[in-house]
């Protein structure tokens, strides 16, 4: 029940697509919850009890449902909540969110002990047996907490490697679906090329976000020759968006070009929406008529890639990927020191799903301590820094140029070294103190 209503509130932005949409991703969202819960109470059974095993099926729990079923969902993390918590932030640096959700569930489950008055509850025997209660593993666990804490208490910084001028041009503020004949006459293109007229002095990168191009430069000359006029006149090179059509296969792809106007290369998406941008199992859900709002499939890319900008290495995520912290992580890993999202939430209206994004971002740049330039068609477009805090931003349907000069850096976090040691930390330690109580009750049960 928690779960649904929370998950219920958290995507209510979903409804834009229809109950077909909402009420199964709301249920599949919810049924992690209960398979958290159903774990707990497992492990309690089997004499595994506390915090530190709550926190830890907590992260697994999550660890699941942004992977799976196709490809995961990862809105909702615990930790993403204290986005806007600079102490939280230097944490996920430590661990990415996973950390942060594991420490929050580990201090509440000890808070609560607290308020009870009473032990906390890791001990005991599963029912129907008898004896006294296997809890060595406790302390090592909690040990194991307090150290993490400790250490993440201890800043982490990369260090500056030079600046870009950057200007995102959030050119939407019509809060409706557009009609047709908007569409027919390229409103969104006109609009994006208007905001560019009002630049002024040298820019290094000017972002057009997702959708705001409604054809693509390599195949529409006129559009092409606005672009290469934009880059010309700033000398900075134009990142767009285009619906990629090339060998039988259609894609959503971020193309950057250079100041004088050359292609440096195009960057594919790699993690799709489901029933967004693709439909699994078309022939067999055809029979819904929700899913004609995506009459074609696009195609996954399969690399990263980072471009160069003035020197600097730059990579570009689109939309629904910034969610996802091991995406991020793969491109600072290539060597990315700014990271663009290129996103289009227009469809969503004055939800909250556009607040949501920006916190997401905000957790990909504490985590990889990089700035992210996070570029909204309609908004809420930011700039956040290496930190995670907001230094400038849009709101929505606001029609605007965000310029500022960005500090790209360089350096690895602990998370872009490791990973997500977190979520394989807790599936050992679960393991560990399921063999340790295992093994004390066998040793109680041939002792008199």
């Amino acid at each position: 029940m928690a779960g649904g209503v929370f998950f219920a509130l958290l995507l209510a932005w979903s409804v834009y697509f229809g109950v077909v949409a909402f009420g199964p991703l709301v249920a599949s969202q919810a049924a992690c919850w209960a398979a958290a819960g159903a774990g707990v109470v497992a492990l309690r059974r089997a004499g595994v009890r506390g915090a530190p095993a709550t926190a830890a099926v907590w992260v697994l729990a999550e660890a699941l449902r942004t992977r799976w079923p196709l490809g995961g969902l990862a809105w909702g993390q615990l930790g993403v909540a204290l986005h806007d918590v600079p102490a939280a932030r230097n944490l996920a640096a430590w661990g990415g969110v996973p950390l942060v959700s594991f420490l929050v569930v580990l201090a509440a489950g000890w808070i609560a002990d607290a308020a009870g008055g009473t032990r906390s509850p890791s001990g005991g025997l599963a029912a129907g047996t008898t004896g006294p209660p296997p809890t060595g593993w406790r302390g090592p666990l909690a040990l194991a907490g307090i150290v993490t804490v400790a250490v993440a208490s201890v800043p982490v910084t990369t260090r500056p490697s030079g600046d870009l001028r950057v200007a995102v041009l959030q050119g939407n503020d019509q809060n409706r679906r557009l009609t047709k004949a908007e569409i027919d006459a390229g409103f969104l293109t006109r609009r994006h090329l208007a905001l560019a007229e009002r630049l002024r002095g040298p820019y290094d990168l000017i972002v057009f976000p997702e959708s705001a191009l409604e054809t693509d430069p390599e195949t529409d000359p006129l559009l092409r020759a606005r672009l290469v006029s934009v880059a010309r006149e700033h000398g900075a090179a134009v990142l767009v968006n285009v619906i990629e059509r090339t060998g039988g296969r259609r894609y959503n792809a971020n193309r950057l070009y250079r100041p004088d106007g050359s292609l440096a290369g195009t960057y594919r998406k790699r993690h799709l929406v489901p029933f967004g941008e693709y439909v699994p199992w078309r022939d067999r859900l055809s029979f819904i008529p929700a899913l004609d709002q995506v009459p074609e499939d696009f195609d996954p890319g399969r690399v990263d890639r980072v471009f160069r900008v003035r020197g600097r290495p730059v990579a570009s995520v689109i939309c629904f990927e910034s969610a996802f912290g091991p995406q991020v992580r793969g491109v600072v890993r290539a060597g990315a020191q700014l990271v663009v999202v290129s996103t289009n939430n227009r469809s969503y209206r004055r939800s909250a799903n556009s607040a949501q994004h920006v916190a997401l971002s905000q957790m990909r740049a504490a985590e990889t301590r990089r700035p992210v330039v996070h570029a909204a068609v309609s908004g809420i477009s930011a700039v956040i820094g290496p930190g995670g805090d907001i230094v400038g931003d849009a709101a929505l349907f606001e029609r605007k140029v965000l310029g500022l000069r960005v500090t790209t850096t360089a350096g690895r976090t602990p998370y872009v070294i490791l990973g997500d040691w977190v979520e394989w930390g807790s599936g050992l330690g679960l393991a560990a103190a399921l063999g340790y109580t295992r093994r004390a009750r066998r040793r109680l049960q041939r002792e008199p």
